[in-house]
């Protein structure tokens, strides 16, 4: 007779309360994908969560895009997005410029082709 056993890890992921629906910027590649997970690693076996490998977890920041990790208190930017004011110092970063106010219409909209350029012709 011959059992077969299956051993492993999983980690349940889920979004840092306070920090839902924020996104900054990825140390790594650079790209505006990063979220404050919370990971909690856990021993399965059988595929069957058994004994969790962290009592508290480990809150980070991932990039969606490179899968980069970087620890939460490494970032003072993030901490100070946090909702409820409670972040680093209480001051609020904003993450990118204010919109720069324009006149008139958007470059492009109602202007005719440039100039010395035929219109496109498909076909």
């Amino acid at each position: 007779m011959c059992l077969i056993f299956t051993c492993g890890e999983h980690t349940f992921r889920k979004e840092v309360e306070g920090y839902e629906g924020v996104t900054c910027q990825c140390h790594n590649c650079g790209n505006w994908a990063g979220h404050v997970i919370k990971s909690n690693p856990w021993f399965t076996f059988c595929f069957v969560p058994v004994v969790p490998l962290s009592i508290h977890g480990y809150q980070d920041i991932t990039c969606h895009i490179c899968n980069f990790a970087q620890p939460l208190e490494n970032r003072p930017d993030v901490q100070a997005m946090k909702r409820g004011g409670e972040g680093a110092g209480g001051n609020n970063i904003p993450m990118q410029p204010p919109p720069q106010q324009h006149n008139g219409p958007p470059q492009g909209w109602g202007q005719s082709p440039p100039q010395g350029q035929a219109p496109m012709r498909y076909g």
